[in-house]
C-alpha cells in the first residue's frame, strides 16, 4: 500500500426546524491503498459502458464500506465498479475502479 486516499461516504439527510431535508456530508476516511492505472481491456470495456476509467485502488476489504466516491491527489473520483480479491498473503482486498467526474457528490451510478 503506497498511497493514502480518502473514501467519501454518501451524505445523510436531516430535517431542519422548518421540515426541510438538508444534506449532512459524511466525514471522509483516510485509508491506505495501492494505486495503478486501469488495463487497456478495462479502459475499452468501461468506455463502451459510458465510463471514463482512470485508476484502480486496492484497499483492505474491511476498510471499504460501499463508498461511491473517493479523493486522490485533491481530485474527486466516482467508484463505478468494485471487485473483491484475495492477495498472495491471504488478505482480502477490494479493488475500486474509479473515474474522475466533475461535480461528484457521493451519489453515483450503481457499481
Amino acid at each position: 500500500m503506497d498511497t493514502v486516499i480518502k473514501l467519501l461516504g454518501a451524505a445523510r439527510y436531516e430535517e431542519d426546524e422548518s421540515g426541510v431535508r438538508r444534506p449532512i456530508p459524511a466525514a471522509p476516511r483516510e485509508v491506505f491503498a495501492e494505486t495503478r492505472s486501469v488495463t487497456r481491456s478495462e479502459f475499452y470495456q468501461a468506455g463502451r459502458a459510458g465510463y471514463k476509467p482512470e485508476f484502480v485502488f486496492s484497499v483492505f476489504a474491511a476498510e471499504y464500506n460501499g463508498e461511491s466516491a473517493l479523493e486522490y491527489n485533491d481530485e474527486t473520483y466516482a467508484v463505478y465498479r468494485t471487485y473483491r480479491r484475495t492477495g498472495g498473503d491471504g488478505s482480502d482486498y477490494m479493488e475500486l475502479y474509479a473515474e474522475r467526474q466533475a461535480g461528484t457528490d457521493g451519489k453515483n451510478r450503481e457499481h
